[in-house]
């Protein structure tokens, strides 16, 4: 006979419900949110300063020549960031709570035909690569016009060809499942940014045409600064007292566009003054650049 001692079992505590919570709700929903969040943010930021480029490329100077390198962009961009980053956090809250509203409203059916999905390796697959080929459509219209059909099947083809059987097969492990949404988040974050690109570009071609920047180029440290050119020395008005816009200064030299020209030059810093200082001047209706320009060509 065994005593009774030795038929004791010792059994380990169950979890309570703040760690059942915490291991499974919480932190598996941040863990979420940040291998999707993270690789945006990052893609978006790098093809960010080739957006930058773009937009100095329009008044024929790059961002190096008007003195705009990743740290001065970085700084110009702080102010942007916090306030993207506090609309996205509540933002962030709202789906959450969105789901989770729907999941009680439908008693569980939403949650159960998600884990469902979520089973069909190629039906994930499937919708990933089809999304993946589709961010690729502010690339692609960047470097040529296409049609919405036209892309449509370009987004379509690629996501067959390119990304359907990786991402099956990446399906098959945990580190495979989490390898393919930081790549389908990075493409997201690469995607937002060519079209981000195609924004700016236009931006700037309404800068050079108009002399007013939008707030789209503002929001990414472009300055829409104009000011009176005067001699350092004797403290006269240049150029007739016209408006510059000051795109920027490098190496005691500073980068001005002629609005009224629609010519892009160069001044020392030593022989120029810079008065009557504005920022975000306000044109009458119908304003256009190119004045000067129009009556020496005719």
């Amino acid at each position: 006979m065994h005593s009774p001692s030795t038929l004791t079992e010792v059994r380990e505590p169950l979890p309570t419900a703040p760690e059942q919570e915490d291991g499974g709700g919480v932190l598996t929903v941040l863990e979420r949110i940040g291998a999707v969040v993270v690789p945006v943010g990052v893609a978006l930021y790098a093809v960010l300063y080739l957006g930058i480029e773009q937009v100095y490329w329009v008044f024929g100077v790059n961002p190096q020549q008007a003195g705009i390198d990743q740290s001065v962009l970085l700084g110009r961009l702080m102010g942007t960031l916090i306030l993207l980053l506090l609309a996205l956090i509540p933002a962030i809250g709202v789906l959450v709570g969105l789901g989770w509203l729907i999941d009680k409203v439908t008693r569980g059916a939403a949650g159960r035909l998600l884990r469902r999905l979520r089973e069909r390796p190629w039906i994930v697959a499937a919708l990933a690569a089809l999304w993946s080929g589709a961010t690729y459509w502010g690339l692609f219209n960047l470097v040529a016009d296409l049609t919405l059909g036209l892309m449509v099947a370009v987004a379509v083809g690629l996501g067959v060809l390119a990304f359907l059987v990786p991402f099956r097969l990446l399906r098959r492990k945990r580190v495979g499942r989490a390898g393919m949404t930081v790549l389908v988040a990075a493409l997201t974050g690469l995607g937002l940014g060519f079209v981000l690109i195609l924004s700016l570009v236009k931006g700037a071609i309404e800068v050079q045409e108009t002399g007013q920047a939008n707030d789209l180029l503002g929001y990414v440290g472009f300055q829409d600064q104009w000011a009176v050119l005067r001699d350092a020395a004797t403290d006269k008005p240049l150029y007739d007292g016209r408006w510059m816009m000051l795109l920027g200064e490098k190496e005691n030299t500073y980068v001005f566009y002629d609005c009224d020209k629609q010519e892009t030059f160069r001044r020392s810093m030593s022989t120029t003054n810079l008065g009557n200082l504005q920022l975000d001047p306000d044109r009458e209706p119908g304003f256009r650049c190119g004045t000067l320009a129009e009556e020496t060509t005719g």
